[in-house]
């Protein structure tokens, strides 16, 4: 069986609170500090959430747009940049001390919340990033992005049928968003021995990213065991 972890997010950030999530990108577009990347999709069927909301794309491309809360202070949003900086940098202290003042300033936006718990699993302090995820999760029910670290959270922990909830939670709201049928379609193999499941989550991956060899073994394997 091929060794498989959790499959996490390479986070490109965008001056503006926004989470531009498309299908077949793996890069989540995130608040934060300028990375010269604009958006400007034409936006269908706003669906609103407690705070925060989401609309769909309506251009040809299929994904979503999240809008964040705004950071309406600029000393704030200054230093939620920095934190930004800090934490690509691999300086997690440092950002986890600047984010905690922004969360304590702004505590209804989602994408601090979430990186301050992207910082604490790196340091190990799993209770604390625990503790933030489930913020982000009660400001945005089904985020995208805090619902695939907490499930990888979760399933670390061993609470293996917690992180499917939170997977399918996920799903059920955004079908389109990869990363999160994957770690589940990872759970439901090599966690919870539910391997008809598991090759479900695959194959959405490989219709959507064809190109993706590795889910494509993964494939392969599951059907093969399947077959026996």
């Amino acid at each position: 069986m091929n060794a498989r972890k959790g499959f996490h997010l390479k986070m490109v950030r965008l001056p503006s609170m926004t989470i531009a999530l498309f299908l077949s990108v793996v890069a989540v577009i995130f608040a934060g500090c300028a990375a010269g990347i604009k958006v400007a999709p034409k936006l269908v069927e706003p669906i609103l959430f407690k705070g925060p909301s989401v609309e769909r794309l309506s251009d040809g491309r299929q994904g979503f747009v999240i809008h964040d809360n705004p950071i309406t202070n600029a000393k704030t949003h200054e230093e939620f940049d920095r934190a930004v900086s800090l934490l690509n940098d691999g300086k997690n202290e440092k950002a986890i001390e600047l984010l905690a003042r922004v969360i304590e300033k702004s505590p209804t936006v989602t994408a601090p919340h979430i990186d301050i718990a992207v910082a604490y699993l790196r340091i190990g302090q799993t209770g604390s990033a625990e503790e933030h995820l489930k913020a982000a999760l009660a400001l945005f029910p089904g985020h995208p992005v805090a619902s695939n670290e907490y499930g990888l959270l979760l399933r670390r922990s061993g609470r293996f049928k917690e992180a499917r909830e939170v997977y399918q939670t996920a799903i059920s709201r955004f079908p389109e968003y990869l990363p999160v049928h994957k770690n589940l379609g990872i759970l439901l193999d090599l966690y919870m021995d539910d391997p008809k499941d598991a090759l479900h989550e695959f194959e959405t991956c490989i219709a959507s990213e064809p190109t993706d060899t590795e889910v494509g073994d993964w494939i392969a394997e599951l059907t093969t065991r399947l077959k026996r």
